[in-house]
């Protein structure tokens, strides 16, 4: 959703949303105590950090919006057809 660079001390501030289709994904994506959630930006923050070689603050949010894999619309704006961000 949103990434921010800092030049001093050099490092990143990224904001994304997950989308599930489901609120029962949403619950299951997230975990017990939000433990699912976190080991997802844990790992995720691991690698950015190895990309980038600098330190990375990472939001995650998890959003439920209704039948997206089936959405052209959707589809193009999270990047995954002709047209989107990918």
């Amino acid at each position: 959703d949103e990434v921010e660079e800092q030049e001093r001390p050099h490092r990143y501030r990224i904001r994304a949303t997950l989308h599930v289709e489901r609120d029962s994904q949403k619950g299951i994506l997230i975990g017990a105590g939000g433990s699912g959630l976190r080991r997802i930006g844990d790992q995720a923050r691991r690698a950015i950090e190895e990309l980038t070689g600098a330190p990375v603050f990472l939001g995650l949010w998890v959003k439920v919006r209704r039948n997206w894999t089936k959405d052209e619309r959707a589809l193009r704006e999270f990047g995954f057809a002709p047209g989107g961000k990918g």
